[in-house]
């Protein structure tokens, strides 16, 4: 199987989408192919890296971006669209082109909790853009968000391998979806991450506000930097939530298998087994 993904911009989803299918690097089932454009996510930009995919022949593509609504991850959508199965992950402001994917026949996965970040030069500089991102990356892993990525990923890639049309996913990930994906064994865990992924959800409304509302430059650098201190919060909300799970000794792991099948496991001494 072979798996592409264009990345076009940045979201809290894009850095690691692929490697959450291969965590430790020995699956035998497929071959995965990036190519990014970095921050930027023009429509040139997208033409370009969204050809340069199409010679690595895929059997279908998965592109990132934020708000794919733009002319460039529309224009990426477009040109792949005509050749592979196309699967869409994008933030909040991409809900509005739900119907549009769908007549088109292209998968979506919309997080609500990617929220973007307070990009204004008074505030955000490269360090502070990394920190965001790495509270942004645990809040996602905790509370459920990339166990629905990878697994709806694997579903896609299990139907080709069995010679069947996938059924490519269409899902807008709220909070309870999530943290039902994650699995915690303790209600008061669970309530933490619901906590953590509304906290980060709500972060773009204040950076939203920050970046293309506000004019003052003092009242959006301070909004700018009361987003990043939510994050921060959400991402503490988190950890406490998987530390309660530890303590209990029921953290949930899905490691894949050498064939791509997704293991189970909760006990840290344990083996992982096949579920079922």
């Amino acid at each position: 199987m072979k798996v592409g993904f264009v990345k076009l911009g940045n979201i809290g989803c894009a850095p690691l989408i692929d490697l959450l299918l291969d965590e430790r690097a020995e699956r035998e089932d497929i071959v995965v192919r990036v190519i990014g454009s970095g921050a930027k996510m023009g429509p040139e930009d997208a033409e370009e890296v969204s050809k340069k995919i199409l010679e690595f022949n895929p059997d279908f593509v998965v592109i990132t971006s934020p708000n794919a609504a733009l002319p460039g991850p529309t224009k990426a959508r477009e040109i792949l669209a005509q050749s592979v199965p196309v699967i869409v992950v994008s933030d909040l402001p991409a809900k509005k082109i739900v119907p549009d994917l769908e007549e088109k026949g292209i998968g979506y996965i919309i997080v609500e909790a990617d929220a973007m970040l307070g990009a204004r030069r008074e505030f955000l500089d490269p360090i502070e853009m990394a920190l965001f991102n790495a509270d942004l990356i645990k809040v996602l892993s905790i509370t459920g968000v990339y166990n629905i990525l990878f697994e709806s990923i694997d579903k896609v890639i299990e139907a080709f391998k069995e010679g069947k049309k996938p059924e490519l996913p269409q899902i807008i990930v709220k909070g309870k979806k999530a943290i039902k994906a994650a699995g915690f064994s303790n209600p008061y865990a669970a309530s933490k991450a619901l906590a953590s992924f509304e906290i980060a959800k709500n972060v773009a409304d204040v950076t939203v506000t920050a970046c293309f509302k506000e004019k003052d430059w003092e009242k959006y650098t301070l909004l700018c930097s009361a987003a990043h201190e939510m994050m921060a919060q959400a991402a503490k909300l988190a950890s406490e939530a998987r530390e309660i799970e530890k303590n209990a000794d029921k953290v949930l792991r899905k490691p894949h298998y050498d064939d791509g099948t997704i293991l189970t496991k909760r006990a840290l001494i344990e083996k992982p087994s096949k579920p079922g």
